[in-house]
């Protein structure tokens, strides 16, 4: 028995199909298809799973500096790697879990582990001698100094006669 593809093919769109309703279709239909292939897949683990995990990351810009927040629940400051590669911040990390239980007619042991990697890319601005991290109840800030040559500079413009 052959098996047949749910949509084997994408079909043209014609501009009435381009309705905030057919857009919405279109989405739900992407939703029940991964559905499909992979039920339940929403509710893994992140740690570990088949698709990987990667952690929330917020940059934010002021004028002395780029911040980087990543959210890494579970880790330890050790068990995080903060390099800069190129002009990329690469952030990993593995979290190795165990858990074991005795009690008197059960034992129990529970093993969860994984590794992630992020790469963001940099500006030219950003002096990578001038980069430090900190991390705090899960939450690793990294700050990355601008370079002197980046800073903003006022260009007058002048009225010509």
């Amino acid at each position: 028995m052959a098996l047949i593809p749910w949509k084997s093919k994408q079909r043209e769109r014609s501009p009435a199909e381009a309705s905030p309703l057919a857009t919405l279709r279109s989405e739900i239909d992407r939703l029940f298809d991964s559905f499909v292939r992979e039920p339940l897949g929403g509710f893994e683990w992140p740690f570990g799973s088949e698709r990987g995990w990667s952690p929330t990351v917020d940059v934010a810009e002021d004028e002395q500096e780029f911040t980087v927040r990543a959210e890494v629940p579970g880790l330890r400051p050790e068990d995080l790697d903060v390099t800069i590669s190129g002009n990329h911040l690469v952030l990993a990390g593995e979290k190795k879990e165990s858990t074991e239980k005795k009690g008197k007619d059960y034992y129990h042991t529970e093993s969860r582990f994984g590794s992630f990697q992020r790469s963001i890319p940099l500006p030219q601005a950003v002096d990578p001698e001038n980069v430090h991290a900190e991390y705090a109840n899960g939450v690793l800030v990294i700050h990355l100094k601008k370079s002197p040559s980046a800073a903003a500079k006022r260009i007058d413009v002048k009225v010509k006669d």
